[in-house]
């Protein structure tokens, strides 16, 4: 199974404290490097990085990147980074054969949540979305996360950033088939912007898109200075895989 990271983005809420924020570095090693690495943990044999703002930048980086999770990177740019997200899956998804692993750059997580979605594809959905319950968790930011409300096979019903009621906030993390990137398409010829969660919500109306709780495993968002402090106080000790091969894995710091 191959691995779909999206890292063509501004970053404009990390942009005080970094250039780029896939490149931004928590404790040494960066954003983007540490999400190679969990998609190698969890089983991934190749990443497709979708790249966009600081292209070149990126792209500079990817071979040692690659070298460090122990499997090839590709990068495949989007024609337009300043669309919505969705254009980069569907840039993405077109290098890739079959069902993939799809990820955001600047989101962490424990091994077990990754481990765990990887196994959960199955004949009656088109993708399944790793959710966490923990809505007033203090490492949700309620101003910037999609909200899932899901319906009673525990299945999403909807999804979006102005979804209300809600049950659950959207991890970032994704076991999508290549339906994912054709209800995308679809969304936009019918009027939508091309988000990821325009495609989602197609999915989820055909009563197609997953959910996977979490069950209060690890991750972060680290979109803005805030949480990039959190992610360099926890990082460590939380993926600690991640890190074995760095000094830091046993001090706790550079």
């Amino acid at each position: 199974m191959d691995a779909l990271i999206i890292a063509a983005g501004f970053g404009s809420r990390l942009r005080s404290v970094s250039d780029s924020k896939p490149l931004t570095p928590i404790l040494g090693v960066a954003l983007l490097e540490l999400g190679i690495r969990q998609a190698a943990s969890a089983g991934a044999r190749r990443a497709v990085v979708v790249t966009g703002h600081g292209a070149d930048a990126v792209e500079a980086a990817l071979p040692a990147f690659a070298r460090g999770a122990g499997i090839p990177v590709i990068a495949q740019r989007v024609e337009d980074w300043s669309l919505p997200n969705g254009y980069s899956v569907m840039a993405g998804a077109a290098r890739i054969e079959g069902n993939y692993l799809l990820m955001m750059a600047d989101h962490l997580f424990t091994r077990s949540i990754l481990a765990d979605l990887v196994g959960r594809g199955g004949t009656d959905r088109d993708v399944t979305l790793a959710i966490d319950r923990r809505v007033d968790s203090p490492l949700v930011d309620p101003e910037d996360a999609t909200w899932v409300r899901l319906d009673e096979r525990g299945f999403i019903a909807a999804i979006g950033k102005t979804v209300s009621p809600y049950d659950a906030v959207d991890c970032g993390a994704f076991l999508a088939t290549p339906a994912l990137s054709s209800a995308i398409a679809e969304a936009i010829a019918a009027g939508r912007p091309g988000s990821l969660s325009d495609g989602m919500q197609r999915l989820a109306d055909r009563g197609r898109a997953a959910a996977m709780e979490i069950d209060g495993a690890w991750w972060l968002d680290v979109d803005d200075p805030r949480a990039l402090t959190i992610a360099e106080a926890e990082a460590p000790a939380r993926l600690a895989d991640l890190y074995a091969d760095r000094a830091i894995a046993a001090t706790g710091c550079p």
